[in-house]
């Protein structure tokens, strides 16, 4: 008999829906590439979410998020996110927090979580993230930057300690040396950044939608193939 997931079983048969199915990925961040994780994850068939982010849809997030749409601008981002899950498949279990996640935040994670997917921009709250994921020995994948960029081709998985370029990458290379973590798989882009005019001061990193929506898709296929190992 077919269901939604009749293709993917041609995949990875009967026992790999049943690992993704019964798997919970906590996501930190659901923008630009936390949305993407979110979306590759529901519809490969993973059942159980926790989904961590404390904003509401903003017009600028248009041109990248897959949940951004005008009607849902001025929403709560967990929750516009726990919808489109649910129409995705029905079946899926999700606890939500809107919350902007640091150090002193509360314990969402346990051991019932089979993997994390830091898509955060703050250091401070990668950098927790790890700490925590290494505390509770669950698998962890982080993404580095992925503003200023436009070849999405540029996209590579590899330790934290093998990146280059990416300043996002150096600063985590540093502090989770000092912290003598010895190793983190992340996504990052060998791809220069690209220079904003700075003759109006700080601006905002600048976004297309090919780019971390790429970023966002790696990420879910990493989960999905170590969850299925």
């Amino acid at each position: 008999m077919l269901d939604q997931f009749s293709r993917t079983e041609l995949i990875i048969g009967k026992e790999g829906i049943e690992k993704l199915k019964n798997a919970k990925v906590a996501i930190f961040g659901i923008g630009g590439v936390g949305s993407f994780v979110v979306e590759g994850l529901a519809r490969a068939g993973i059942g159980n979410f926790i989904l961590v982010d404390n904003d509401n849809v903003d017009l600028t997030n248009l041109n990248r998020q897959i949940i951004a749409t005008h009607k849902t601008v001025g929403k709560p981002k967990v929750d516009v996110c726990k919808e489109r899950i649910l129409d995705i498949n029905p079946k899926t279990k999700l606890e939500t927090h809107q919350e902007f996640f640091m150090p002193d935040s509360k314990e969402i994670l346990d051991n019932t979580v089979s993997y994390i997917v830091d898509a955060v921009d703050t250091v401070t709250a990668k950098i927790e993230l790890v700490m925590r994921a290494n505390k509770l020995n669950i698998p962890i994948i982080s993404c580095m930057g992925t503003g200023n960029k436009l070849d999405p081709t540029k996209f590579e998985v590899t330790d934290i300690y093998k990146t280059s370029i990416c300043p996002l990458a150096k600063v985590m290379r540093k502090e989770l040396r000092a912290r003598e973590i010895k190793e983190l798989k992340v996504v990052y882009s060998k791809e220069e950044p690209i220079k904003q005019d700075m003759a109006e001061g700080k601006q905002v990193p600048g976004s297309i939608s090919f780019v971390p929506s790429v970023a966002g898709l790696i990420v879910a296929g990493e989960v999905i193939k170590d969850i299925l190992k």
